[in-house]
């Protein structure tokens, strides 16, 4: 019975081991790989933003998003709902750029929606069918970053995939939100790449207007908290339709959490629309995390028994020198280059985190909002 045992404990671990090492290796390590270029087009652009109680940044960043240097272009701001000075800070930045155009939404205590309601009515009120999506508190990394992202659409290409990276304080929650950013996004540009594309962020994301059309998730979706670039990216997008955009000037940059407790907000909400995703992806999502949890622990739990401490830490260190490599490669490619090392510290933790978020969402459910 006990060698049973042990034989059914190494076969989970050797499972295990070969997931992580096939995953890392074929899904993420694609990310590296590619090459990346950008189109010479420019076509007629809307910028969407969606904006509640945002008056300190809309203040400081979208002057920098109304100033890029692009041929044709307008931007869009949807007032959410806002109890601050919003509407005063965009009716004074009307008055210095032509090219800005905002609506508001009153206040309806009566009925909730989320920021998907608000950027429909963003969207309807385009001008042009090119539209690249970017958020209240996020500033471009360059004035070139609209030729990128708006570049990288084509007559093949409906959807663009943008990096929304954080900016750097000194603290560990810090460190946390830039490397969960910085591993969500070559994630997913390695699932677009190589299985199809799942997800995106609304930090930095461009599609034709056709696509938003098409889609189903808006108008089916209106309360979700989250939900406004996966959901549709799923629904939508496939590895022919879809293109990545990473260089480091077509980066968006967004104000980080504050605190933990933000963070986790934030994350809740994101975990809203991570339960609609199709089987297949949460399956493979679901298995990276386990898999990588049976790793840690089984590789702890060796030191105590030392018939397994030899063979574990061979396999482990090469799977861990791997994973190292590739976070390392794709650091550099996105302009991240030290946060490959923090893997040590995170790649732990934050399948732990995901899952105590994941189990207060069940306990109490309803309460995630769009803020």
């Amino acid at each position: 019975m006990g060698q049973d045992v042990l034989y059914i404990t190494g076969g989970i671990f050797i499972f295990s081991w070969i997931f992580q090492v096939v995953y890392y290796l074929y899904i993420t390590a694609s990310f590296n790989r590619h090459k990346a270029t950008t189109g010479n087009n420019k076509p007629p652009v809307s910028v969407i933003i969606c904006a509640k109680n945002e008056e300190e940044n809309l203040r400081k960043y979208l002057p920098d998003v109304l100033e890029q240097d692009y041929p044709e272009f307008q931007v869009v701001v949807v007032n959410d709902c806002s109890a601050d000075d919003t509407e005063l800070v965009l009716a004074g930045l009307k008055k210095k750029y032509n090219n800005l155009y905002y609506t508001s939404i009153p206040i309806d205590k009566k009925f909730f929606h989320g920021k998907k309601l608000a950027l429909t009515l963003g969207i309807k009120a385009a001008k042009y069918d090119n539209l690249v999506l970017t958020d209240a508190d996020c500033r471009p990394a360059s004035n070139k970053w609209l030729q990128h992202m708006a570049g990288s659409l084509s007559d093949e290409k409906d959807i663009v995939l943008g990096y929304g990276r954080y900016g750097k304080k000194r603290n560990l929650t810090n460190l946390l939100v830039r490397y969960e950013t910085f591993w969500n996004a070559v994630q997913y540009f390695g699932f677009a790449l190589t299985v199809k594309p799942f997800m995106g962020v609304g930090r930095n994301l461009a599609y034709k207007k056709h696509i938003f059309q098409n889609s189903s998730q808006f108008k089916n979706n209106l309360t979700l908290a989250s939900g406004d670039d996966d959901l549709l990216i799923l629904e939508i997008a496939n590895k022919k339709n879809t293109a990545i955009c990473y260089t480091p000037g077509s980066h968006t940059i967004s104000t980080p959490a504050d605190s933990f407790k933000e963070w986790a907000l934030r994350k809740s909400r994101h975990l809203t629309t991570s339960v609609r995703y199709p089987l297949f992806i949460k399956a493979l999502l679901f298995f990276e995390f386990l898999s990588r949890q049976i790793l840690w622990l089984f590789t702890f739990c060796s030191i105590f028994f030392s018939i397994f401490a030899q063979i574990t830490a061979v396999l482990f260190s090469l799977h861990l020198v791997i994973k190292l490599l590739v976070l390392y490669k794709a650091g550099k490619k996105l302009n991240e280059k030290k946060l490959y090392w923090t893997l040590l510290i995170f790649d732990w933790l934050i399948p732990v985190l995901m899952l105590i978020l994941w189990i207060n969402n069940i306990l109490r459910p309803g309460k995630i909002k769009w803020k």
